[in-house]
């Protein structure tokens, strides 16, 4: 068994479950096809249903010089000042809502005991939420802490670019990773009113995230937090259980009510105060285990989208050792 910790050293061949592959994050797609698209104009039967517009509205398209009955409002002051005449703003409907996946990449997650690595799930879950946006037409950026955001694009080369960051990101622990919270910090200056966004985290670092930048993030965006959840920090047998963390053995009584209740600080509790507290501010919670379907938690969210499937590409044998 893995314990929590860096990912062991991954041979030339890749380790299935260990380290996620771009081809099964891509293979995702055919999964994700059968999955409806959520449904529209829930406000009632009688009136129009919402406009297929997303985002804040109105997005700037150019700046062309004033005209008399022009709206001052929208006047361009920089160029004027630039120029010495005066510009007005033009501006065009957005219709293309922004999906912004922001990966964890806590050590914490490049553990696993049964068919795979918290990691692997976090970027298969992502891949799930890249699909799921390219079907709905929306543009696909992503962050990590540490290293510049993957800008938004439209279309299948906007998707491959997340895919093939989220499985570099998991693929180890990156070296330059300075916390959930400053990915989060780093979202909200990135997104825009109307946006979709996606955090895929271990509960020990969603629980280090201030409240209020929970409640700002949620407070103009659909905002969903995937906690990602081994098996065995669920329901740990009461047994004495050996971990190996690098070259260390541990040992743990969990059949000891004391050791019992420091794992359920660590690993049980959590997750329970996340799922408690942050539907209150606006975010929608699920929680995902390593060895569950990868799009558990989006079918979730939408009942109406609910639809029976089989595991993408079968069960996958046991992670770690």
């Amino acid at each position: 068994m893995t314990g929590p910790g860096p990912a062991p050293a991954v041979a030339d061949a890749v380790q299935e479950g260990i380290v996620p592959t771009l081809a099964e994050l891509v293979a995702l797609r055919a999964q994700m096809q059968r999955v409806p698209l959520p449904r529209r104009g829930r406000h009632g039967v009688h009136g129009p249903a919402p406009s297929s517009l997303r985002g804040r509205g109105m997005e700037y398209a150019e700046s062309r010089e004033y005209v008399p009955g022009d709206d001052v409002r929208r006047m361009d002051w920089r160029l004027t000042a630039r120029t010495g005449r005066p510009h007005t703003k033009l501006f065009q409907a957005e219709r293309e809502r922004l999906t912004l996946l922001v990966a964890d990449t806590a050590p914490a997650l490049y553990f696993g005991t049964r068919v795979r690595f918290k990691s692997v799930q976090a970027a298969r879950a992502g891949a799930v939420a890249v699909w799921s946006a390219l079907q709905s037409g929306d543009r696909i950026a992503a962050l990590r802490a540490g290293e510049p955001a993957i800008p938004p694009a439209t279309g299948l080369r906007g998707a491959m670019r997340v895919l093939d960051a989220l499985a570099r990101w998991y693929a180890r622990p990156p070296q330059d990773d300075t916390g959930l919270a400053d990915a989060l910090e780093h979202a909200q200056r990135l997104l825009r009113p109307g946006a979709r966004l996606v955090v895929l985290a271990d509960a020990a670092s969603a629980a280090g995230v201030p409240t209020l930048r929970w409640t700002a993030l949620a407070r103009h965006h659909e905002a969903t937090l995937v906690l990602l959840q081994d098996p065995l920090e669920a329901e740990p047998p009461r047994r004495e259980l050996a971990f190996r963390a690098g070259m260390r053995r541990l040992e743990l009584r969990l059949d000891q009510a004391g050791v019992r209740a420091r794992w359920d600080d660590a690993f049980v509790k959590p997750v329970q105060q996340l799922s408690r507290t942050l539907p209150g501010l606006g975010w929608q919670v699920r929680v995902l285990s390593s060895d569950a379907d990868s799009g558990d938690w989006l079918r979730r969210q939408d009942p109406a989208s609910a639809v029976s499937q089989e595991h993408a590409g079968g069960r996958h044998p046991p992670a770690g050792g």
